[in-house]
């Protein structure tokens, strides 16, 4: 999904009153021992957010991010648009950014994502549309955009999405595309072999790199559990060929107005059995607000319960997988959301508020991690 930008007074004015160094941690300060980084450690799982590097030019933005996840996910600073913007010509600057501040702070990075039919580059698809690439040189184009990528990044990437987003809804007639028409531009150009051929590049420019399979509604929040089981046959028929894929990521953008998929841990444990890790990678839990001078206020009352509930419940079903190795939210700040520039009317959908304020489903996310010490060193030593 894509993260928009949105500049608040409130996030500037709570800058103006820290005193911050160069890499974004307040001076003299050091990791919190109840931040959820440093409570996640004990389960050996990453918590991760995804960043918008230019955001790291506010210091209440930079700290949080820095003391508070262990991951994190460039929000479109990865993508082909971003990096390749002109046919030839590489701009890497904002996603080396965002690597050095994971480098100075000690975080992992989630690389996202290498093939996805959004946010291309328009030289790409207008170039297909007109002809002028044929699908010989898309394939590629493709390959080079692929290998370039994970080979500037090598050693620095943890986990790779490698393909997005391939397939449809459960109420879609197309079991392998995005949209009701079945009109996914790979495989509607390449076929769905494509995404196989996509991970063998991945692994060959950097063989260390973990290599995921990432999408929404794949751990039964289409109610129905048919997208997970298009996925979990798919994948398994990767394994099955010797594809080399290591994980499949589930995105966890949820909505109060639906209930709960109550089969996220049954889902993933069904993924981990197949020899693979599984990571929420991109959560966020959305529902009906009031904006009023940038602030998000539910309209249901009973909303401010289950946004933090339903955060309760994705990162419970991660820590009852064993194989769960990371739990990411698409943006921590209600700021940087991308909901309410997609979904007319709702939104409220992070941890934090636009003033970088931890709201209640910080710190019932934190409660979990507090609570669950028990399991922690099984978990670890797995």
């Amino acid at each position: 999904m894509k993260l928009r930008r949105l500049v608040t007074a409130g996030a500037i004015g709570v800058s103006a009153v820290l005193a911050v160094t160069s890499t974004g941690i307040a001076s003299g300060s050091s990791v919190p021992s109840d931040s959820l980084r440093a409570l996640a450690d004990d389960y050996n799982l990453k918590i991760g957010s995804a960043i918008i590097p230019f955001d790291l030019d506010n210091p209440a933005y930079a700290k949080v991010a820095g003391e508070q996840f262990s991951s994190v996910t460039p929000g479109n600073e990865m993508k082909w648009e971003t990096v390749e913007p002109t046919r030839g010509t590489y701009d890497w600057s904002k996603a080396d950014r965002l690597v050095s501040f994971a480098e100075a702070h000690g975080q992992q990075v989630r690389g996202h994502v290498l093939l996805w039919h959004n946010q291309l580059p328009g030289w790409l698809t207008s170039g297909v549309a007109d002809g002028s690439i044929t699908k010989a040189q898309l394939r590629d184009l493709l390959q080079k955009h692929i290998t370039d990528e994970v080979a500037h990044f090598k050693g620095k990437i943890w986990q790779w999405d490698v393909a997005n987003e391939f397939f449809a809804d459960s109420w879609s007639p197309q079991p392998l595309a995005n949209g009701m028409n079945g009109d996914d531009f790979w495989v509607k150009n390449l076929g769905t072999g494509i995404v196989a051929d996509a991970f063998r590049w991945a692994h060959a420019a950097d063989p260390k790199a973990l290599l995921f399979y990432n999408d929404y509604n794949i751990t039964g929040a289409d109610g129905t559990n048919a997208k997970f089981q298009a996925a979990y046959d798919f994948v398994k028929s990767l394994k099955e060929q010797g594809v080399p894929i290591d994980g499949v990521g589930e995105q966890g953008h949820l909505d109060t107005q639906y209930g709960f998929p109550t089969k996220m841990q049954q889902d993933l444990q069904a993924f981990a059995d197949l020899g693979l890790r599984v990571a929420i990678t991109e959560a966020d839990v959305r529902t009906f607000v009031e904006q009023t001078d940038d602030k998000q206020t539910p309209t249901d009352q009973l909303a401010m319960s289950a946004q933090p509930f339903y955060y309760d419940q994705m990162l419970k079903a991660c820590l009852a997988v064993r194989s769960c190795i990371s739990f990411t939210v698409w943006g921590f700040g209600e700021a940087d959301s991308w909901v309410p520039g997609w979904f007319t009317g709702e939104g409220y959908a992070g941890i934090y508020n636009t003033d970088v304020q931890p709201k209640t489903a910080y710190y019932t996310l934190q409660q979990d991690l507090q609570l669950a010490q028990d399991g922690a060193q099984k978990r670890k030593h797995h």
